[in-house]
């Protein structure tokens, strides 16, 4: 028996030194491989909070609408303008802007601008960290997105200096990428948790009001003005497989989509000079049929990733009914149904015809829409940052249950359309405090007409 014992292990076991330096090599290879093929690749949500301004820094439309009207910059047709955007705005009285904002004349200012950054995103990142025992020392990862506002240092630097994080810490700066950076700044983070494995990164989301604000009179620049509002969020994302007991989501998807080749689409928001000098971001006319089309294009890579065979089916033979055998009575390509695969919408709150014309244009029922349309009148437009407050409406709702999966819309400049989707992985409370805490009880409300 120990001869044959001995003859099947010599087997096994190279004879020659080659021989054992290729079976040894080939070992370590096969481990390798084993082993990157086996590591977590997930990226894990932990925890987000979203700023809560204070109430000091409310502005109610009536005092907006006077605000406008002291400042004697308007002829009647802007100012009856104006006065009809606001109205129709779906943007309550609980909205904040910065200080800066409240002065006749505005203050901006960089010194003003830094303040207002410095207030957002130093208390989103206080409570955060915080909140889930983090030590500054511990993120491995910063990135921020701010559109409009630049300054050297970075904003990233601000964080770092105030935080004392690492001096090996991967830090990026996103700027002038619009509305949907928040989920550029998840895709960014994604990436860089991949190739740094075993990580924390911290992702943070905002709009600086202040150096922002356009004094012209140009309808079309006049409008950000009155939609935009203060706010900002700080999210914590984990690639370490440990951590995902503790997490709240789970990224399964993210899809870009950029239509800038296109001209119109390109220019639909666009930072310019008017006619008298003044700098403001535009807003065309194409604005919602620009997003629609991207938000198509957006959903023809999104589908067939979370939607089941039977929806992908109908809408495949819709095209061949259309397209191909060219029969009458197809007269729509037909829409599939994201119910079918998704529980929650978070539609980036650009305004209530954006929000409108998505929930339209997916088929959504009305309560698809209303963590969209409650944080747009709650807190405005807070333009990067609008997809977490939403998440966060879901959450103190009570709405969001394990295994349910969340869809994050966003839109910005460029012209661009990004969706994130999440899968709530863990027990969310709703009475942890957060940023509708205090009105949660008020929510949801009762629209004014449009």
């Amino acid at each position: 028996m120990e001869t044959a014992l001995l003859r099947s292990f010599s087997s096994i076991i190279p004879e020659s030194p080659i021989s054992l330096t290729h079976f040894l090599a080939a070992t370590v290879l096969i481990i390798v491989v084993l082993c990157f093929t086996f590591r977590s690749k997930s990226t894990y949500l932990i925890d987000f909070t979203c700023y809560r301004p204070p109430e000091s820094l409310r502005i109610a439309k009536e005092s907006y609408i006077e605000h406008i009207e002291m400042s004697k910059l308007y002829d009647k047709e802007t100012y009856s303008f104006q006065v009809k955007v606001l109205e129709r705005s779906g943007i309550g009285d609980e909205s904040c802007v910065p200080i800066a904002l409240h002065e006749l004349p505005p203050h901006s200012s960089l010194h003003a601008a830094r303040k207002e950054t410095e207030m957002v995103l130093f208390s989103v990142v206080k409570d955060l960290l915080s909140k889930n025992k983090i030590n500054p020392k511990s993120i491995d990862i910063l990135v921020s997105n701010c559109s409009l506002f630049c300054p050297t240092p970075s904003i990233t630097s601000m964080v770092i200096n105030k935080f004392g994080f690492r001096s090996n810490i991967k830090s990026v700066n996103l700027s002038g990428m619009g509305c949907s950076a928040g989920i550029l700044s998840i895709s960014l983070a994604k990436d860089l948790l991949k190739v740094h494995q075993n990580s924390l990164a911290l992702v943070l989301s905002m709009e600086a009001l202040t150096p922002s604000g356009y004094m012209g009179t140009k309808k079309s620049m006049l409008l950000p003005n009155l939609l935009f509002r203060m706010g900002g969020a700080a999210i914590l994302l984990s690639s370490r497989k440990r951590d995902k007991r503790i997490a709240k989501y789970e990224l399964q998807h993210i899809v870009r989509t950029h239509i800038g080749s296109d001209d119109e689409a390109y220019q639909s928001v666009f930072q310019q000079l008017d006619e008298a000098g003044h700098v403001g971001v535009s807003l065309s006319r194409a604005l919602i049929p620009v997003a629609t089309k991207a938000l198509r294009t957006n959903i023809s890579k999104l589908g067939p990733l979370v939607l089941p065979y039977s929806e992908q089916l109908r809408y495949v033979w819709s095209i061949i009914h259309k397209k191909v055998l060219l029969l009458p009575s197809q007269k729509k390509i037909y829409a599939p149904n994201f119910n079918r695969a998704l529980q929650h919408f978070c539609i980036h709150a650009g305004g209530r015809a954006v929000i409108d014309g998505i929930v339209d244009s997916l088929r959504l029922d009305k309560e698809d829409g209303e963590a969209s349309r409650m944080t747009l009148h709650r807190f405005g437009n807070t333009s990067s940052s609008s997809i977490w407050y939403e998440l966060c409406y879901l959450e103190a709702k009570g709405r969001m249950n394990k295994g349910n999966q969340v869809w994050q819309i966003a839109f910005g400049s460029g012209f661009k359309c990004n969706s994130a989707i999440w899968k709530c992985i863990s027990d969310i409370d709703p009475t942890e405090r957060n940023a509708w805490s205090d009105r949660t009880y008020l929510y949801p409300i009762d629209e004014v007409p449009k």
